[in-house]
Formats: C-alpha cells, sequence, structure tokens
C-alpha cells in the first residue's frame, strides 16, 4: 500500500520541478512499500550496502531461505539460530554477517524498540541507529523511508541517486552533495518521493 501522502506529494513536486514533472509522467505506478517489520528492514539495507539492487535482492533471498522465515520476512530469532558460516554462504560478506547478527542480537534483547520510532523525528531516529554496529546514515535512511515512510528524506550519500542526478540535472556530469542538496530544496517536504522517482530513472523496471 502506497504512503498516504504519495498523491500529494507528485502533484507538489510535478509543480515545483520540469525535471519531476517528467519522471512522473514516465512512471506512473511508482510507490514505496514497506519492506517489512523493522527487524527486516534494517537486515535487508546491511545486505544492500555498497552493492548494485540486483545483486543485493539475490543475497536476500538467499539469506530468507537459509533463515526458513515467511516470504519477504526475517526474524531476529532465526538469524540468531542459524550457525554463522550458513549466513556468510548465503553471499554476504564476513562483517556484513556479523553486523546482521550483531542487530538480531539487539532485538532479541530488547535494545532497540522500534514502537518509540514513530512518535520519534527523523534525526532522532537517525542518531540512535548509527550507534548499532553496521548501520551509517544511508542505512538510517533508508530505513526511513522503507519501513516508517518518512516522506522528506534526501539519501545524497547514495550512489544511485548521486548518478541519477547527474543524469537528470546535469548531462551526465558528476555533481556535488551540496549542489544535489541545493537542486533537493524544491523537493520539500517530499524528498523521499523524488528520490524514488530518481532511483527509478536509472532502472526502469526496479522493484523498489
Amino acid at each position: 500500500m502506497k504512503p498516504d501522502y504519495w498523491d500529494r506529494a507528485t502533484r507538489a513536486l510535478a509543480k515545483a520541478d520540469p525535471v519531476m514533472r517528467a519522471l512522473v509522467k514516465r512512471h506512473p505506478d511508482i510507490t514505496i512499500r514497506r519492506r517489512g517489520d523493522a527487524f527486516t528492514t534494517l537486515a535487508r539495507a546491511i545486505t544492500g550496502q555498497q552493492i548494485s539492487v540486483k545483486a543485493a535482492q539475490s543475497v536476500w533471498n538467499r539469506v530468507l531461505e537459509a533463515c526458513g522465515g515467511k516470504p519477504g520476512k526475517l526474524s531476529a530469532d532465526s538469524v540468531l539460530a542459524l550457525d554463522p558460516p550458513l549466513l556468510r554462504a548465503c553471499g554476504l560478506s564476513q562483517r556484513k554477517a556479523d553486523y546482521i547478527r550483531d542487530l538480531a542480537s539487539k532485538f532479541a534483547a530488547g535494545e532497540l524498540k522500534p514502537r518509540r520510532w514513530k512518535a520519534s523525528d527523523d534525526e532522532s531516529i537517525i542518531e540512535e541507529l548509527i550507534q548499532v554496529k553496521g548501520i551509517g546514515r544511508w542505512t538510517a535512511e533508508m530505513f526511513l523511508m522503507f519501513n516508517l515512510h518518512r516522506p522528506d528524506i534526501l539519501p545524497v550519500d547514495d550512489l544511485g541517486l548521486r548518478n541519477a542526478a547527474a543524469a537528470q540535472y546535469n548531462d551526465g556530469e558528476k555533481m556535488s552533495i551540496d549542489e544535489i542538496r541545493a537542486i533537493g530544496e524544491a523537493w520539500k517536504p517530499w524528498r523521499s518521493v523524488a528520490t524514488m522517482y530518481l532511483w527509478r530513472s536509472l532502472d526502469p523496471i526496479a522493484d523498489y
């Protein structure tokens, strides 16, 4: 189910920015889908760090299969019950496997309490999450977008976003983070939605 703000956001973006207007018209069915519960979303984000969307999906599918969970859902207990070498054999680097196990242990112990996050602002959640091993700002931002459906996230460290911004706004020439932020001023308070359209511009058949 798409976020309740989605249609309002696309209308505002199309009105504010001609590039966005073209992308909204070109990709009428795009939205943000929730990727499961908090643990599943964070574990999937760790899996996808610094690799392509296609490679990340392949590894993630093997993790789900190895842990024997419901389709699309991973539980902390199932990760902790799996022998560590089997998690590594799914295609995760040793570091990512360690990060996901550490994340699972924190959820299982109740050290992370997702119910509190619904009432917290974006930066407070980011600050809490980046204290967890293996979670940096990018991963926290993916969580805000795909789990909490926060509407105004601009993940400027994301390579796909930067490549898409360069292609759409600068004739393919590399742009600085400050330049992307400056363009993104026109997208507020819907920068998550703008990011989704820019990602889709790189891969028209991607399933986010």
